[in-house]
């Protein structure tokens, strides 16, 4: 039995390969709860006293480090989780609280929740009547019956 060697389909594999996602060193979920946006980042393993967060302008800008094991003695079988620095970023709308941002981290996982902005809150608006007009009573209008 014969192959054949078809050198477009052996590049297009290999440049298949390189167009591949990189996985994703901060995974999150975001989501939004009644006046307030929540961003849940996955740290697992990642000292508390690396994590920096910081805004500047309309970006939210996440850093933390998982370092690695120094130790000499070691010899790795295997080696998947990533380690170093890893940053995310996020561009917030005009209509958030980003002075009012509250950090929490547990169980390897980086809570943030961005407040809504008193100014882009809905909200009702009362419709008074003219001076010239009347008051709308509770009465059913065409009602004539009289007592």
């Amino acid at each position: 039995m014969t192959t054949t060697f078809d050198p477009f389909r052996e590049m297009d594999r290999v440049l298949s390969a390189m167009r591949a996602p990189a996985p994703v060193g901060m995974p999150l979920d975001l989501y939004r709860s009644s006046d307030h946006f929540v961003a849940c980042i996955d740290l697992p393993g990642v000292d508390p006293q690396t994590i920096d967060i910081d805004v500047e302008e309309r970006t939210l800008t996440v850093r933390a480090e998982r370092s690695t094991q120094t130790q000499e003695d070691i010899q790795w079988l295997a080696r998947e989780r990533p380690t170093g620095t890893f940053a995310r970023q996020l561009t917030l709308g005009y209509g958030v609280a980003a002075d009012r941002i509250e950090a929490d981290y547990a169980d390897g996982v980086l809570t943030l929740r961005i407040p809504v902005a008193e100014e882009a809150k809905p909200r009702k608006i009362e419709v008074s009547l003219g001076a010239g007009s009347r008051m709308i009573s509770g009465d059913v209008a065409g009602d004539s019956s009289q007592d």
